[in-house]
């Protein structure tokens, strides 16, 4: 019985190997300077913004406050993946080491749980402030979205200590490649050479918890937005209401469809090409595109671009 546990210990996996977005050597250079450029272009974005509403007052208000805090979440978010995704796409699959793979699991998940009770908290300000407008300096007062914002990120932090200790504790004895650019929790079930069934039971509750239970809260929010827009006596007063609050509806719409399709399901999904493009979506395309589709239609971030770049 010791020699077959000290076999195991022996054999247990030390590091994994992250196959990458391509193993297709003739595109991968043009990859790595796409993602190389979007990369970048997602810190510059985030950093702007971050820049612009902390530096004008006219900008600290609930809306901003959490768009804020998202943009650093942003920030935090491509960093976590993006450099082992352009580190493969530059010298192919790569290895790395269990400690660090587990590391980068728990910043994700972090991360990925925050942003989701954030856009909850953004549905709920969109609510407050389009449905109970009289009520809204009250409600949304600064105590209140900083107790929102804080328990977020704790929120986050709770749920990647129970799922990456769950993921960490399981046996890994080989094969050790992973069919991913980083350590996500789908590759790493189906590498693990134990029973995963509590591990699923914890993945498949907090996915209950953080994903569902915060997508009904942005889908309860826009219900009631939707019902008392629809009420509203003029079309002006209608395309405005709409305006506030469409371009954080679409970020809702691609951030959830894509990880709700993967996170809810945490068994071992086969098609892994799939999920690896669905894992760009939302952790390239979104962070890149937040700033934009918030900003683009701004009358308010707008003016405050214009004086500070002395635009005309």
């Amino acid at each position: 019985m010791e020699r077959s546990l000290e076999l195991v210990n022996m054999t247990r996996v030390q590091e994994f190997i992250l196959l990458g977005l391509s193993t297709r050597p003739e595109i991968r250079d043009v990859l790595f300077a796409v993602f190389l450029t979007l990369y970048l272009l997602t810190l510059l974005e985030n950093t702007l913004i971050i820049g612009l509403i902390c530096g004008h007052t006219e900008l600290h208000k609930p809306m901003y406050f959490f768009l804020g805090n998202l943009s650093c979440l942003e920030m935090c978010y491509v960093s976590v993946t993006m450099p082992s995704l352009l580190v493969g796409l530059w010298t192919g699959p790569y290895r790395i080491s269990f400690t660090a793979c587990m590391t980068q699991l728990f910043f994700f998940i972090v991360l990925i749980c925050t942003e989701c009770t954030l856009l909850a908290s953004m549905a709920y300000d969109r609510y407050v402030a389009i449905c109970r407008p009289l009520h809204y300096p009250l409600l949304m007062r600064p105590q209140v979205c900083l107790g929102l914002a804080l328990s977020s990120w704790l929120g986050g932090l709770v749920v990647s200590v129970a799922k990456t200790t769950c993921i960490a504790s399981l046996s890994y004895c080989g094969p050790n490649v992973l069919n991913q650019f980083f350590c996500d929790v789908s590759p790493l079930l189906n590498l693990s050479c134990t029973h995963v069934a509590l591990t699923e039971l914890v993945d498949f509750i907090s996915a209950i918890v953080i994903f569902c239970g915060t997508l009904l809260v942005a889908l309860a929010s826009y219900s009631a937005i939707g019902l008392t827009v629809l009420r509203m006596p003029s079309a002006a007063a209608r395309r405005k209401a709409f305006s506030t609050c469409a371009s954080h509806l679409v970020v809702v719409g691609i951030f959830y469809s894509a990880a709700l399709f993967i996170y809810c399901r945490p068994s071992r999904i086969k098609s892994m090409d799939l999920n690896k493009v669905l894992s760009v979506s939302y952790t390239v395309v979104t962070p890149m595109c937040n700033p934009i589709i918030y900003c683009l239609r701004n009358r308010e971030v707008h003016a405050v671009v214009r004086r500070t770049f002395h635009l005309s």
